[in-house]
C-alpha cells in the first residue's frame, strides 16, 4: 500500500518543478500540494490530453461506494477486474510524479523508498472524474526485494522513458503493471 508520498521542488527535482509550473499556469499558483502527500490532497498528475501528455491537478482517492471512505491504491493484480478500476486501467491511465514514496516499519518509523540515481520517482496510476472533480489511485503490486523487509506492497514504478507508453498503449502498460520493479533505496 502506498499511503503517502513526497514531491519536494529542491533544485535537485528540476523535473517535478516544471510538471509544478505547467499545472499552476492552469489553475493558479499554490493549487497543488507539495511536500508530504496525503491522501484527499490535490497533487499533479500526468496524463493523456488531445496535446499529448501533459500535467494536470487532481484529487487523490476515489470514493468508496459508501461515501464514507476514499480508495487511494488499485492492486495491479485484480484492477481489470474491479469495477471500480477496469474502465480507468483501460482507458484512464496517469502517471504521478513524486520524490519518492513512505511506508512504515514494524517499529511504526516512517521510512520513505526513493529511485536511486534519480531524484524523481514516477508511480502508475488510474483517474477518473467524480462529480466535476478528477481523482487518482496509485497502482501497486507486490513488493520486490527492496521494499518486502518493510511492506508487503508497493506502487508500480513506471520508468521515466515509459511514461507515454504507460498513458497512451494498453499492452504497454500491462507489461510495467506485470513487470519486474526497480530497486528501491530507503532514506
Amino acid at each position: 500500500m502506498c499511503g503517502r508520498y513526497t514531491l519536494f521542488t529542491d533544485s535537485e527535482y528540476e523535473d517535478i518543478r516544471k510538471i509544478i509550473e505547467e499545472v499552476e499556469r492552469k489553475h493558479g499558483e499554490g493549487c497543488v500540494k507539495t511536500g508530504e502527500i496525503f491522501p484527499t490532497n490535490v497533487a499533479p498528475i500526468l496524463l493523456h490530453t488531445e496535446k499529448g501528455v501533459a500535467a494536470d491537478a487532481a484529487k487523490w482517492g476515489f470514493p468508496s461506494f459508501n461515501g464514507k471512505s476514499t480508495i487511494i491504491n488499485a492492486r495491479s493484480e485484480t484492477a481489470a477486474e474491479k469495477r471500480t478500476f477496469s474502465k480507468s486501467l483501460m482507458t484512464r491511465r496517469c502517471v504521478v510524479p513524486s520524490t519518492g514514496f513512505y511506508e512504515w516499519d514494524a517499529e511504526k518509523q516512517k521510512r520513505r523508498f526513493t529511485l536511486p540515481a534519480s531524484g524523481s520517482l514516477y508511480m502508475a496510476g488510474l483517474y477518473s472524474d467524480y462529480q466535476g472533480e478528477r481523482r487518482y489511485v496509485i497502482m501497486t503490486t507486490a513488493a520486490n526485494e527492496s521494499v518486502i523487509n518493510i511492506h508487503d506492497r508497493m506502487p508500480v514504478i513506471v520508468p521515466r522513458e515509459k511514461i507515454d507508453s504507460w498513458i497512451t498503449n494498453v499492452a504497454s502498460a500491462f507489461e510495467i503493471m506485470n513487470g519486474k520493479q526497480p530497486k528501491l533505496s530507503i532514506k
